[in-house]
């Protein structure tokens, strides 16, 4: 039988991998896995426990059977500030290349606290907008950390091949997709005064406390969390006299297409302003959160479970 080939772990210098769960950053952590290095993981978690679970469990696969000879650390960083404060604040289309200069910042910091060289990605050229030449120019201009991305010049047939090939595929493809920061109309040349100047908007202070706090964790640890209970919430396609339909879709989702049901009152709170706002609402009311996909109103109806709100369903007609 054919080994994987490369070098052994640790022979090279330590790395952090920007991990989401999806076919890209899971091959990728493998590729510099295969080098040598020892890969440590960052999660940027955008979306309640069940999105972290999901990443929690890839990154302990890939440990597990491909670098369990050593030790490692599972970063993860509650972004959903940071995205509510961009999608406050940020211009359309400037909003994606702003969001992965964040990330990239907020990695950085966390390289450095714990000694480590580079920064892996699984980006690929010309797979979305914020991944042309220029906007990856733009955003590896934050920090003068090193940024790998084995994938540069992958296509996605390609990559999946090789998910399916380690085991990630089945991961990937049952993973929540998170689709709250995307724009309708992404620039591909994103302009450096542009983005400077949409992100004399931003409270950097979010930033820095979002990093301050973010959870580190040894990875052989993961396997007794995954395995404690996770909340589970109810969806239901039909609706009570005590029941109010809760929009969380972004304000240009609900102001190009409004949701209106029969029958039924439905408020309008979108899901970036859920944790801060939800509490002010009328609590003897059964919430049931609505988004275009389910995948979003699920991930918030988790978080509020998790916060003691007993009251929300997942609405799915």
């Amino acid at each position: 039988y054919e080994g994987i080939g490369g070098f052994p772990i640790g022979t090279q210098e330590d790395v952090l991998s920007l991990i989401s769960g999806g076919f890209d950053s899971g091959v990728s952590s493998y590729m510099l896995m295969r080098r040598g290095c020892r890969v440590h993981y960052c999660f940027f978690n955008l979306g309640g426990a069940a999105h972290e679970i999901g990443v929690r469990q890839v990154a302990h696969y890939l440990w597990n059977r491909f670098g369990s000879s050593h030790r490692v650390r599972f970063v993860a960083i509650n972004f959903e500030p940071v995205v509510g404060e961009i999608l406050e604040k940020i211009d359309d289309g400037q909003m994606g290349v702003i969001l992965k200069r964040m990330m990239v910042r907020a990695a950085s910091k966390v390289a450095e606290r714990y000694g480590v060289q580079a920064l892996v990605t699984g980006e690929a050229l010309g797979q979305v907008s914020s991944q042309t030449l220029t906007n990856l120019r733009l955003i590896d201009n934050v920090s003068d950390t090193l940024i790998l991305r084995p994938l540069i010049s992958y296509d996605k047939e390609h990559i999946i091949n090789l998910a399916r090939q380690i085991g990630t595929e089945d991961f990937a493809r049952t993973m929540p997709e998170y689709c709250g920061v995307i724009s309708k109309s992404p620039t591909v040349k994103a302009v450096k005064s542009k983005i400077e100047a949409e992100e004399e908007k931003f409270d950097f202070s979010i930033l820095d406390k979002v990093v301050e706090e973010a959870n580190n964790v040894d990875i052989r640890e993961i396997a007794q969390q995954t395995e404690q209970e996770v909340v589970e919430v109810e969806t239901v396609n039909g609706f009570g006299p005590n029941d109010v339909i809760l929009d969380i879709r972004s304000v240009d989702e609900q102001e190009d297409k409004p949701l209106k049901v029969e029958g039924i009152d439905v408020v309008s709170l979108p899901f970036y302003k859920l944790s801060t706002k939800f509490g002010d609402l009328d609590q003897n009311r059964t919430w049931l959160l609505w988004c275009e996909r389910g995948v979003m109103s699920r991930l918030q109806a988790l978080y509020l479970r998790e916060q003691g709100f007993n009251n929300v369903k997942v609405y799915r007609p």
